[in-house]
């Protein structure tokens, strides 16, 4: 059975996660591409959530394409309206999203 490092509880038990998504500060903007395109931008995460899995969640939510770096998440299209109540529905405190 594999120990989390940082919380001492087992893998299948570990909080870390929940604790770290719900004590971030985060920010969405959108910004305009090349050719017009526009992006959603999320900025602000921890070192120590999953971008990956956050990503695939809300491209599953949202029903779009986008890509994420080492803090930040790029959605493709304006999704400032409804990226709150996604960002919610994962797991983030609503206080701490600012638009």
């Amino acid at each position: 059975m594999e120990i989390c490092p940082r919380c001492g509880l087992p893998l299948q038990a570990c909080v870390c996660e929940q604790l770290t998504k719900s004590s971030q500060r985060i920010s969405v903007t959108t910004e305009k591409k090349r050719y017009g395109k526009v992006v959603t931008i999320i900025r602000g995460f921890d070192k120590n959530v999953d971008l990956k899995k956050i990503t695939k969640e809300l491209k599953n939510i949202l029903a779009c394409g986008g890509t994420y770096t080492e803090d930040t998440i790029e959605l493709q299209g304006d999704h400032k309206k409804r990226i709150k109540d996604a960002l919610v529905k994962i797991g983030f405190d609503p206080s701490l999203v600012e638009d």
